[in-house]
């Protein structure tokens, strides 16, 4: 069996809770579809065909724009009754079928059961979902289906836009690849390799000589560096996967390198092409641009899970008003009376004009009140962009070594940061929109198997109170005024 600490990883970054939900896919009118070409090699086409206890449940699409629950999705009718196994069987190595069951990873949660058949059948894909509901893992299994061991090649590439969520996605990564105590002989490991902000290009050209990689998480930043400077080939790659797609395309400094990724260095007809987020604005027009941009083929397929209750289940939202100079210590006593496990304070980043005028960063502020007031046992904790990325590491290390914590943090933590012990979410600024406060608030009600509510507290003027409500209405959730 798995250790605990394996466990627990994998709790934080694979459970994903299960929940009733609709999907909605947006289907392409049939005179713009295209013939999707294959991907890979022959031996990996053979894996495509559908094992006898999935074909009993699949059904020729018919032409429609909306698909619901138990309706035809990218071609398939998905059974609800299907296991992982039923799923995977006969594609995913048997070693990671094991492993993901040794871990109790037996049903597929909504959006798997509805994207795999669909990942599987080697469409390009779009999976947006709710925060913890499963895209990664989903990914992850269409990876490990057409990958080769025994050559030598980056087959796979996964685009992250933070060092932490690659250290995250290459961990769970491994750990499913990892094989069993007697491995056949003949087979080789899969590679795994980061090419994450922070590292030296000398470190990362030596593991590449050393030890090609049959996959690659990386940051767009990083990746391109390797490409510019021909040190990467992308030839062999039958699988591109974009997490937090929407962050990237809303980020000036990584959209232009971005787009020579999808077009330049790598081409839509030799690959596989995976976006993934719990949130994309205008997600029609999204689509749109990926075929006109050919970021995408043609029949691309979005599968949109949950989207009338985009707000993850199990939150309970709460606000308090008080003024700023109250802030700090409306914090503190919010922390003694609400005794959380472990907690997340967000704040925002210091503006230029504020930087300007000399004010010290937000962030300084909260962790100075909590280390000289705070009289709880938790591990104060900071992470943020400015801090150098070895600071950064280690904070994100101490965060995974167990024990309650309390970490004050920018939205860089936000984004796909998996730690199943926080149940509580604290907002020590308000979030520049609502998108910002579905990601900050999807940081918890991540445990497995717990039926617990998790507490999202929003501190605010009552000046600042109508963009709660508008968060609200945007979101679908409702928000309750405390008392101190």
């Amino acid at each position: 069996m798995a250790s605990s600490s394996t466990e627990m990883l994998l709790q934080a970054l694979l459970w994903k809770f299960p929940f009733s939900c609709n999907i909605r896919t947006r289907i392409i009118p049939p005179t713009l579809l295209l013939t999707s070409p294959s991907i890979g090699s022959n031996q990996r086409s053979s894996k495509r065909t559908l094992n006898n206890s999935i074909c009993s449940s699949i059904a020729p699409i018919t032409s429609s724009s909306t698909i619901s629950t138990n309706e035809e999705v990218g071609g398939f009718v998905a059974d609800q009754h299907l296991t992982l196994r039923n799923i995977c069987e006969g594609r995913v190595p048997d070693h990671v079928l094991r492993r993901i069951e040794e871990l109790g990873f037996l049903m597929p949660t909504e959006i798997q059961r509805q994207a795999l058949p669909i990942l599987f059948s080697g469409q390009d894909c779009i999976l947006h979902a709710q925060t913890g509901s499963g895209k990664t893992l989903a990914y992850l299994l269409q990876i490990f289906s057409v990958i080769d061991t025994q050559r030598s090649s980056v087959q796979a590439l996964i685009v992250v836009p933070t060092r932490e969520l690659g250290m995250q996605v290459a961990k769970v990564a491994r750990i499913l690849a990892a094989k069993p105590d007697q491995p056949v002989a003949e087979d080789k490991s899969c590679t795994i390799m980061t090419l994450l902000d922070g590292g030296t290009l000398r470190r990362q050209k030596s593991w590449l000589k050393a030890e090609p990689p049959t996959i690659i998480v990386a940051t767009i930043g990083s990746l391109c560096q390797m490409l510019e400077k021909h040190i990467i080939k992308l030839d062999s790659m039958c699988v591109l996967v974009i997490d937090e797609v929407d962050f990237m395309f809303n980020s000036s400094q990584q959209v232009s390198s971005l787009r020579k990724l999808l077009i330049s260095y790598s081409s839509i007809n030799t690959r596989q092409t995976v976006f993934a987020s719990a949130s994309i604005p205008q997600h029609r027009r999204f689509l749109y641009d990926c075929i006109q941009q050919k970021w995408t083929k043609a029949n691309v397929v979005h599968i949109h899970a949950n989207p009338i209750h985009p707000m993850p289940p199990r939150l309970h939202h709460r606000f308090l008003i008080c003024s700023r100079k109250e802030r700090h210590s409306a914090l503190l006593a919010m922390l003694q009376s609400d005794a959380p496990q472990s907690a997340i304070i967000f704040v925002n980043e210091q503006s230029e004009k504020s930087k300007k005028a000399g004010n010290d960063p937000a962030t300084n502020i909260v962790m100075d009140a909590l280390k000289n007031s705070h009289k709880g046992e938790h591990e104060i904790l900071l992470l943020e962009e400015k801090i150098n990325f070895n600071s950064r590491a280690a904070s994100f290390s101490e965060l995974r070594q167990g024990g309650a914590y309390i970490l004050v943090a920018t939205d860089i933590a936000g984004r796909g940061v998996d730690l199943p012990d926080t149940t509580h979410i604290y907002n020590f600024d308000l979030p520049k929109d609502a998108v910002h406060y579905l990601h900050r608030a999807g940081r918890t009600g991540r445990k497995p198997f717990s039926e617990s509510k998790c507490v999202v507290t929003s501190i605010l003027t009552s000046e600042e109170r109508f963009v709660l409500q508008r968060y609200e209405n945007e979101l679908m959730f409702h928000c309750h005024e405390m008392f101190l």
